[in-house]
């Protein structure tokens, strides 16, 4: 087997003719007539041939001339002289030409060739052909004679009787010859009729053929094959070689045919790619555009039922409509990123959206949206908050006005009867006790006028929308309240210019009137504090309500002495009437407490204490429920809020870390995936734990630093990371496959990478990709650092992603250019022309694709145009538009 040192340069190793300086005989005669056969082959060309190979390249000429014909170059011009340092001459520009092609020679020199040695000539010419007739086979990424071999097993598979493993006795029978010639050309041989045991005849009839019709020399003689036990394996190569070449080429038209077909299908899905983000970007900014505007209205609603709606309206836009959306400004990223990938790969234009529909377009309006999104749910809460707030005030101003104004009624005629005028002394002693009790009766009320002066303001304060109707009711009551001070001012010194005028008083009866009315006030006092709505929202706030109600009971039994010591008053006074037959008329004249009234209240406070215990209850097991609904979220959130931030940055280092083959890290990404989607039913029940806080006005939890909004984010962030990374890998895999790149050359700009993301955040600044550039050898100019940054950043970011790195990396490592893959698809159809029929074109492609492509062409134009012909930069814009092709 033939050994290569390195790529390209050949290094036969020790053979044949390298053994003692010895050739077996049958071989050498095998590789004698092929070797001649195969460079008359070439030297036809050129109106010459050789007899007797050792001696007729002795001189040098006839061997530059095979080189030039099968090179297609022009070597030194050779020496003419006859002498034999003019013949070394020519010899060493021969083998200086071979050793500049890569191939070494071994112990091959000018002084042998010049001296006709057969064994180093016949060398030699083995060397070349390897070099210009085998080297360049390639079948299925086997090159040379592995590639060759390789050719002929996949050519005569389907063959019976044919098993080709060798370029020796696997031919013998001929029918590897026949084989090759019909898989090929199946009306030139008669395949069934071949016999395994009739190599002679198998033998003959393919060289017959192959030199009658595929202009192949005969290079072989089949008595010599069959008498030898084992043929040479050099001659039999070069002669299956030529089969090679001779086949070769409706090969390469099928070839050239394939490949404008797939770039002209890559080209229609570009297309197709392009107007659906188009279409995908403007619907989803219409969304935004029509959803902002509802987020950002802040009128508020003057009932809590109205807010409440607006709450729940929130809600169903961030449960039912916004998921959808999130999905689709994720996809519409990994649509774009793999887009522009492809559009690399095939040495296409950037594509840029319209203005206005670049990804970063979507991600600004996105961020508006979000941050129209938290501010109306904070105003929301605020107005809910505000309006229970109001709710309360209002109902609290209502009662303590009622309760103000049922005192009032009556009292300014009350002050201002004139009814002392005509009174006994005694009446007016009554009168003016009666008065001071209304005094003091008055001051006691001094403290609700002014809670309901403040209510009212706070309600102002508050922008409570009826705020006028309760202003004007607070303006009533303040004014009756002057009123009363004026008019009990008045009276109170009409009373006490009189005075003089009474002597007899009855103490009892002050007595009475000066202890009930403080009693009579504290019970009105009791019973408006125990119908006294309340509103808390913890457990402690509950707790010190109880707390202080338990303190009232406790007041109780002194309350009730003291209501009994008021009664005894009144039963004493009844036991002196009736016992003196005092003459009394009317009721006690010193207060309008009478002991029915004491008893009545009384009974209604102690009815008051039950329905307050019953109601402290009630919402001490409601804010038991609550502290529990704040459990039951915290502890969840607790765990799902850490798990999604060790998801992020594992994810985070699996896209950067260099851990087996890029298959590899997209196997475990999607495991990654997997687990995060198995994982969203807790995230939903998280979602029902939040929606059973909000309907029950929990608005703060001291057990959980997380919110719903913090994990609902999270959550989002994390699905597009992930799927993101997932098409960056499968970018990457991509950009590999076209490319070519192996494995160790990812990993190697794996690491470049890696070493200047100096923020390790998978994605480069500009200086930092500098840098990069420049240590690896670029030497960089201002203008060529910025044609550079257009190709890795046609978005103007000034960053630098890994997928656009390796892309630009294997672009400037590339064996092939586009281009010449063009030149040579054109070439082939081509022929010996400089221009393609369109007729051609169709013959070759699908119809729909041929059409495609004809119609982007422009029609040949040049001093000879030949209608309907298609040139050659027509057609490559045709398959890859304007570029530097």
């Amino acid at each position: 087997m033939d050994q290569y040192d390195g790529e390209e340069n050949y290094m036969p190793q020790e053979d044949d003719w390298d053994r003692d300086m010895l050739l077996d005989p049958a071989w050498e005669k095998q590789q004698r007539k092929t070797f001649t056969a195969w460079c008359n082959s070439h030297l036809r060309k050129a109106g010459t041939q050789i007899e007797n190979i050792e001696e007729d390249f002795r001189d040098g000429l006839k061997l530059m001339l095979l080189l030039e014909v099968i090179s297609g170059e022009r070597l030194a011009k050779p020496e003419r002289g006859k002498m034999r340092v003019h013949k070394i001459s020519n010899v060493n520009k021969a083998l200086d030409f071979i050793a500049s092609k890569g191939v070494k020679l071994v112990s091959i020199g000018a002084e042998e060739i010049v001296d006709g040695n057969a064994k180093m000539t016949l060398g030699m010419i083995w060397t070349i052909i390897l070099r210009f007739a085998i080297q360049d086979i390639s079948v299925e990424e086997t090159s040379a004679k592995e590639g060759l071999l390789l050719w002929c097993q996949r050519k005569t598979a389907p063959y019976k009787n044919v098993n080709i493993q060798n370029f020796h006795i696997s031919w013998k029978d001929g029918l590897g010859f026949c084989a090759l010639i019909h898989r090929h050309r199946p009306e030139l041989i008669d395949y069934g009729k071949l016999r395994k045991d009739d190599p002679m005849t198998n033998l003959n009839t393919a060289f017959d053929v192959a030199e009658k019709y595929l202009d192949i020399p005969k290079m072989l003689d089949a008595e010599d094959i069959i008498s030898t036990l084992r043929p040479d394996e050099k001659a039999v190569m070069t002669y299956v070689s030529c089969y090679y070449h001779a086949f070769s080429g409706k090969q390469k038209a099928e070839t050239a045919a394939n490949r404008i077909c797939k770039v002209l299908a890559v080209n229609q899905e570009n297309e197709q790619l392009m107007e659906d983000y188009e279409k995908l970007a403007s619907d989803l900014l219409e969304w935004i555009r029509r959803t902002i505007p509802w987020l950002e209205n802040r009128m508020p609603e003057n009932t809590m039922q109205a807010m409440q709606q607006k709450l729940e309206d929130f809600r169903d836009y961030r449960r039912l409509h916004k998921p959808p959306k999130v999905q689709e400004k994720c996809q519409l990223e990994i649509n774009f990123n793999t887009l522009q990938t492809k559009l690399r790969l095939s040495n296409r234009p950037a594509f840029m959206p319209s203005e206005g529909k670049m990804v970063s377009d979507i991600n600004n309006a996105w961020g508006n949206l979000e941050g129209a999104e938290k501010g109306y749910e904070e105003w929301l809460l605020n107005e809910i908050r505000r309006l229970e707030r109001l709710d309360h005030l209002a109902e609290k101003f209502r009662q303590k006005a009622a309760i103000h104004e049922a005192w009032t009624g009556g009292k300014e005629e009350m002050l201002q009867q004139r009814d002392y005028e005509s009174s006994s002394l005694s009446e007016i002693k009554a009168l003016l006790k009666k008065h001071e009790a209304f005094e003091s009766d008055l001051t006691a009320h001094q403290d609700r006028v002014e809670q309901i002066a403040a209510i009212a303001q706070e309600l102002n304060e508050l922008d409570y929308y009826d705020s006028p109707s309760v202003n004007a009711r607070c303006q009533r009551i303040c004014d009756q309240w002057d009123s009363l001070g004026n008019l009990t001012q008045k009276r109170s010194e009409a009373l006490q210019r009189t005075e003089k005028l009474l002597e007899t008083i009855d103490q009892l009866y002050l007595e009475f009137a000066k202890r009930a009315a403080p009693f009579n006030n504290w019970m009105e006092g009791a019973m408006e504090d125990l119908q006294d709505t309340f509103i808390v929202h913890t457990i402690e706030e509950i707790q010190g309500l109880s707390m202080a109600h338990e303190q009232f009971k406790a007041t109780l039994p002194e309350a009730d002495k003291e209501r009994q010591a008021i009664l005894g008053i009144h039963n004493e006074i009844a036991k002196i009437v009736q016992t003196y037959h005092v003459n009394i008329a009317g009721s006690n004249p010193y207060t309008t407490i009478n002991p029915q009234e004491v008893n009545a209240k009384w009974d209604k406070v102690r009815h008051l204490v039950p329905q307050r215990d019953q109601a402290l209850i009630e919402e001490h097991a409601r804010q038991q429920n609550n502290e529990r609904l704040r459990r039951q979220f915290a502890n969840q959130a607790n765990v799902i809020g850490p798990w999604i931030q060790t998801k992020m940055e594992e994810i985070g280092r699996i896209s950067i870390e260099m851990h087996g083959t890029l298959e590899d890290q997209l196997t475990h990404l999607r495991q990654y995936e997997k687990s995060i989607i198995n994982y969203k039913p807790k995230i939903d029940q998280l979602e029902g734990d939040h929606q059973l806080i909000q309907e029950a006005l929990i608005f703060d939890n001291k057990h959980t630093n997380y919110t719903m909004e913090h994990i609902r984010v999270g959550w989002e962030q994390l699905l597009t990371t992930i799927a993101r990374t997932i098409n960056e890998i499968e970018n990457q895999i991509l950009t590999r496959d076209a490319k070519g790149i192996t494995q160790e050359q990812l990993n190697e700009f794996r690491a470049s990478f890696n070493h200047f993301d100096r923020k390790r955040t998978g994605i480069m600044e500009a200086e930092d990709f500098k840098t990069c550039l420049i240590s690896m050898g670029y030497n960089l100019g201002e203008n060529e650092f910025s044609r550079i940054m257009s190709i890795v950043d046609p978005n103007r970011m000034g960053l630098v992603t890994f997928q656009a790195f390796i892309d630009f990396m294997s672009r400037e490592t590339a064996d092939t250019d586009t281009a010449d893959q063009v030149m040579a698809s054109f070439k082939v159809l081509a022929g010996d022309k400089n221009y393609i029929l369109a007729d051609e074109l169709r013959r070759e492609l699908p119809p729909d694709q041929a059409e495609y492509c004809i119609a982007r062409m422009a029609p040949y134009s040049g001093p000879d145009a030949v209608p309907g012909a298609l040139d050659y930069m027509s057609f490559s814009t045709a398959l890859y538009g304007e570029s530097d092709l």
